[in-house]
Formats: C-alpha cells, sequence, structure tokens
C-alpha cells in the first residue's frame, strides 16, 4: 500500500511545527525585553540585572538538564567557548540597555542587524565570499540603519546606538557559535555561555546586583525564563525548517517589535523613514538568508 501521501502529511506537519516553534521564539524573545519596559512602571531595576538574571537562571536549567539526562560537558577549544561567551554576553548587555534607555521597536529592529554584520566579518576574518549582490544587500542594510538612526536631526540616539552595538556584537557571538559547533554539544556551549557569562556580568557589576524583593523577583524571573524558552524553541524549531525559512521566520521580530511597540507600551511609533528602514532590514536579512541557500 502507498504510503506517499501519509510521508507527506507527515514532512508538512513538521515543518509547520517548525515555523510555528520559530515564529513563538521571536515573540518570546521579544516578551522579553516587553518585560522590562512594563517593569520600569513597578520596579527600579538596572538593566544589567535583568542580564544577570537571564545568564543565571539558564545556568541553573542547563545544570538541572545535564545532571536529569547523566550528561557531562565536554570542552575541547576553550578559546571558542569563552570567545562566544564575552560576545554573547556583551550583546545581550547591549540589547537589553537599549530597550531601557529607548524604543522597543527601535532596540529590537536594530538587534536584528546581527545578520549583515555577520556578512561583513567573514569578508574580513574568515574569506567568505563577497560578490556584487551581497555588497547590494549590505548597502540596503545600512540603507535600513541610517534610517532607523532619524538621519533627519544628524544625532544618534545613545539607545540606538547600544541597540546597533547589540547587532555588532550578536554577529560575533553568531560566529563563535558556529566554529564552536563544530567542536562541542550545545549542552556544553550553553553550560559555558550561561555560566562564564552569569559570573562575568556579576564582577563587572556587582554593584546593581542585589537580593531583589518578591516583586523584583517576579519580573526577573519572566524575562529570563522569556529569553531562555525562546532560546530553546529556536533550537527545536530549526530541526523541521531550512535554514533559510527559520532566517526569515527569525526576522519577523523586525515587524512584530514595530507593530507591537506602540500597542504595548506606548512606544511613539515609527515614522515612515522607520518604517522603511525596518522593511529594509528585513528585506536584506531575507535576501542574505536566501543567498545562503
Amino acid at each position: 500500500m502507498d504510503d506517499q501521501p501519509a510521508r507527506i502529511v507527515a514532512a508538512i506537519s513538521d515543518k509547520a511545527v517548525g515555523w510555528l516553534a520559530i515564529f513563538s521564539s521571536a515573540f518570546f524573545f521579544y516578551l522579553a525585553t516587553l518585560v522590562i519596559r512594563l517593569g520600569k512602571s513597578y520596579v527600579t531595576l538596572d538593566s544589567t540585572f535583568y542580564v544577570f538574571a537571564r545568564f543565571f537562571i539558564g545556568f541553573i536549567i542547563v545544570v538541572c538538564m545535564l545532571a536529569a539526562q547523566k550528561q557531562r560537558i565536554r570542552p575541547v577549544r576553550y578559546h571558542y567557548l569563552i570567545g562566544r561567551t564575552v560576545t554573547n554576553s556583551i550583546a545581550v548587555f547591549c540589547f537589553f540597555r537599549a530597550v531601557d534607555m529607548g524604543s522597543l521597536a527601535e532596540a529590537n529592529i536594530l538587534n536584528l542587524t546581527y545578520p549583515l554584520f555577520v556578512a561583513i566579518f567573514s569578508w574580513f576574518f574568515l574569506r567568505g565570499q563577497c560578490d556584487f549582490r551581497t555588497i547590494g544587500i549590505v548597502i540596503m542594510a545600512f540603507a535600513g540603519i541610517w534610517l532607523i538612526l532619524s538621519p533627519e536631526n544628524f544625532r544618534f540616539g545613545e539607545a540606538n546606538v547600544w541597540g546597533l552595538c547589540s547587532g555588532v556584537s550578536a554577529a560575533g557571538a553568531m560566529i563563535y557559535l558556529n566554529v564552536s559547533r563544530r567542536y562541542h554539544d550545545s549542552q556544553t556551549i550553553l553550560f559555558f555561555m550561561f555560566g562564564l557569562g552569569s559570573l562575568l556580568i556579576y564582577l563587572l557589576f556587582s554593584s546593581a546586583i542585589f537580593l531583589p524583593t518578591w516583586l523584583e523577583l517576579f519580573f526577573l524571573v519572566s524575562c529570563a525564563l522569556c529569553g531562555i524558552l525562546g532560546q530553546y524553541l529556536i533550537t527545536f524549531g530549526f530541526r523541521y525548517v531550512t535554514a533559510v525559512e527559520g532566517s526569515i521566520i527569525t526576522s519577523s521580530r523586525i515587524l512584530l517589535a514595530a507593530v507591537l511597540g506602540p500597542i504595548l507600551v506606548s512606544d511613539p511609533a515609527l515614522t515612515l523613514a522607520g518604517w522603511c528602514g525596518a522593511l529594509l532590514i528585513f528585506a536584506a536579512n531575507v535576501a542574505l538568508a536566501m543567498k545562503k541557500r
């Protein structure tokens, strides 16, 4: 009996699950930043504390999963693990700082410029292919960034500088992740990223970290769990979709942030130039993803 229709239905179902998981991850990454913004009305917490909570709670979850699965970490190339930890810590710190100081939409949009900087870094450090098509995509993305940064007054707001820095450092974190995966399993990478990341943040910003009240703890844990859940959802989703599909769906956070910011937290709506910039960055991410295919 021909079971081809059943296989087709199963493949479609798996792909739909993958799409839903990755889109949900984009939503939870956005929700983590929304918690920071909503928390400002109820508690006084530095964005650094949110970064520490995300890494520390993530470390506890990874340790519990390793214990439950009776799995051991297997570090091989420590410099890749440390590089991933440092660049990711900088990326999350800059991103949360941008969210705390400026527009939720612009912070998320500028954070998602990292595919652009991955392409640029690969030209200089990884001997990646540099052709006219990629150069055109990069120029288009930079035009989008310029529009987001409000060029009419020729002044870059501090929050947007933090947002752009988060995109640059996230690109470095993605490159380190890509290289580190050749030698380490996911749990080993996450163990070092969360463990060393929380230690690094605590050593640098111990004055901003204290024993929180129950209300403060609620916001810290909510933000951390949203970010960690987003990380696991995107890892799960990429099992069932292609890298191109995953990259495009991940970039949907650009549009999600642009639409929901004014509705949920009364952020100023993007100007026409801002919307054009957001769409250009989204289009550039899609084009880079299609090119990788």
